[in-house]
């Protein structure tokens, strides 16, 4: 059956009854004393019972006021527990922030602006889940996600990061003699890394473009960088690795670029996050700390 009174009147009555006094409880609900005192009087009309006595010095419950009382504040207490936490969620950096981001951007690009983060903030904490499949973001409570490639997700806002690069390189030891254009390719053994198994290139001058993805002599794959580059210098193949992590290892030697006038398109890692406006304050510092990590104070790069 409907509820004859309102709620709002019945927690007007609580905080009466909690502080004693009508003015108290109008200066903390900040409402004027004669609306307070008009919504009491309606809220015991609706009832057809009094439930408060009321004389020049204090208000003190009825019998059955303090029935009330004690059924209803709890509620109304938790209620305004709820309000106070996400009025927090706004004003206080504090609670956690899942993340889900590929096992090698976070490796090489993430895991420091994390870390730097977390020390800056000391009541978030980061919930980091790694992995290059693409987890159901929404299921999974997720606040911010990190991907390289296309990061379409419908009602999300992207957010570019970086331009990554990929190159072919083998070990010293293999004879890549016969290794003139991309073509070429199909007679060589080749290692894999997940999700770079297709590989596109692009010539440095011509810009022409070749897309190649190994389906014989696959040595070994892989979902982890560092494994696909021990298992070049091991000889075992042709890899298809990211610039930032072959540069250093050929200019020490231990492996060499092949058909170096070809590279791949850029792919960039994004950052995606749910809402524009309505976030909580935390995932708000998260963000704008990874966009002036990646791009100095320039916050404004497009969004998608």
């Amino acid at each position: 059956m409907k509820s004859r009174y309102s709620l709002d009147d019945l927690f007007y009555f609580c905080a009466v009854a909690k502080s004693t006094s009508f003015k108290k409880a109008a200066d903390e609900l900040g409402i004027p004393l004669s609306t307070l005192s008009r919504r009491i009087n309606k809220l015991e009309s609706e009832i057809k019972v009094r439930l408060l006595n009321r004389d020049s010095h204090r208000v003190t419950l009825t019998n059955t006021g303090s029935s009330f009382y004690n059924r209803y504040k709890d509620i109304f207490d938790d209620l305004t527990n709820i309000d106070d936490d996400l009025h927090k969620e706004k004003s206080h950096p504090a609670g956690k922030i899942k993340i889900t981001a590929p096992i090698n951007a976070s490796y090489q690009y993430l895991k420091d602006v994390f870390y730097s983060f977390l020390h800056e903030y000391a009541d978030i904490r980061i919930d980091l889940r790694i992995s290059n499949q693409l987890l159901d973001i929404e299921s999974e409570g997720i606040d911010v996600v990190f991907r390289v490639g296309c990061p379409v997700v419908q009602n999300w806002i992207s957010r570019p990061l970086k331009d990554i690069h990929f190159i072919l390189c083998s070990s010293p030891g293999m004879d890549t003699s016969g290794l003139c254009t991309p073509k070429d390719l199909v007679n060589f053994p080749a290692v894999l890394c997940d999700p770079m198994t297709t590989w596109q290139l692009e010539h440095a001058e011509t810009g022409e473009q070749f897309s190649y993805q190994p389906t014989s002599h696959i040595r070994f794959e892989t979902n982890d960088i560092e494994m696909l580059s021990r298992s070049v210098k091991q000889g075992l193949g042709i890899g298809y690795l990211p610039d930032y992590h072959a540069l250093p290892i050929i200019e020490s030697g231990e492996i060499k670029r092949v058909l170096p006038e070809w590279f791949s398109k850029p792919r960039t890692l994004y950052m995606l996050y749910r809402d524009r406006d309505n976030l909580p304050l935390r995932v708000r510092l998260l963000i704008d700390y990874v966009l002036t990590h990646f791009h100095g104070t320039d916050k404004q790069k497009p969004e998608h």
